[in-house]
């Protein structure tokens, strides 16, 4: 579900304006960690309880936020991930080990994993998708036969009524993840280009898109018009702001603040660095995880 957002009704005496922004992926993912780190849950869980940032590319920009940090390689501090035309992971360390935040401070040397069984209902674990669709579904890939990050935090988090924000850019926007998903599966493709993935559905996580991002930071209206381009802007989003010429401004601002932000840099080490090294074949591909 979409992370509720309360925008402010047109004032009747104030000009309405409207702007249009082209986001390239790294200025999204600027954008949506910007909002994140100022969400009231997250504050409240920074000062008085629990933090837990899953390891991703997204979630390397909520750390610098936070932490007023760089973190390099971004696509370092993720395992799966989508780069050079396959789905592979990433078998080197995380640049940053900042993952497990109590009332402020960082449990060093922390397990995610152990941690997480300390968490209640006003703790946040953070992720970011692979999908999201117009219900607010978001959708997270998973080729580990564990079910990876995912499959260990869902099933403690959901009973424990604990937050579970999931920032993820309209980049991925599918017709519907619940749709998607049963065409997914570890063992169900005999080819592919990379990893075999499922599409894990995750319910009841509160989502954020620039939509929501937009609505956070300035209290403006946010309408998906288009996406992609050529030239560095394939996976652009494409947006149009509405609302009180004072606070389009203000968004607008905000906008020119994240352009120009550097392509996601990649990791060294991989997996799988060529599909056709395994004739294509998925189990193959499956196998070098080794049971992960």
């Amino acid at each position: 579900m979409f992370y509720e957002v309360e925008i402010p009704e047109p004032e009747t005496d104030r000009k309405q304006i409207s702007a249009m922004v082209v986001l390239n992926p790294a200025d999204s993912r600027r954008l949506l960690a910007k909002a994140t780190v100022v969400l009231p849950e997250v504050q409240n869980a920074w000062k008085n309880g629990m933090i837990i940032i899953a390891r991703g590319i997204t979630t390397a920009f909520i750390t610098e936020e936070l932490f007023g940090i760089q973190v390099e390689p971004k696509a370092g501090q993720t395992v799966g991930m989508v780069c050079n035309g396959i789905t592979t992971s990433n078998i080197g360390p995380p640049p940053s080990t900042r993952h497990v935040i109590r009332q402020g401070e960082v449990v060093e040397d922390a397990d995610s994993n152990v941690e997480i069984l300390n968490f209640g209902p006003d703790d946040v674990f953070i992720k970011g998708a692979n999908a999201v669709d117009t219900e607010g579904n978001a959708g997270i890939y998973v080729a580990s036969v564990k079910a990876g990050t995912i499959g260990m935090a869902w099933p403690i988090l959901t009973p424990r009524d604990c937050h579970l924000i999931i920032s993820v850019s309209l980049e991925k926007l599918v017709p519907s993840v619940i749709e998607a998903a049963k065409y997914t599966g570890l063992y169900r493709f005999k080819y592919s280009t990379g990893l075999p993935i499922k599409l894990v559905p995750v319910p009841l996580a509160k989502v954020i898109t620039e939509i929501q991002a937009f609505a956070i930071l300035a209290g403006v209206r946010a309408y998906h018009i288009g996406s992609g381009g050529v030239g560095g802007s394939e996976g652009s989003v494409h947006l149009a702001l509405e609302g009180d010429a004072e606070r389009v401004e203000r968004a607008f601002e905000l906008a020119k603040s994240v352009k120009g932000e550097p392509q996601v840099s990649l990791p060294d080490t991989f997996s799988v660095t060529s599909a056709a090294d395994y004739d294509y074949d998925a189990l193959a591909q499956l196998a070098v995880l080794k049971g992960l």
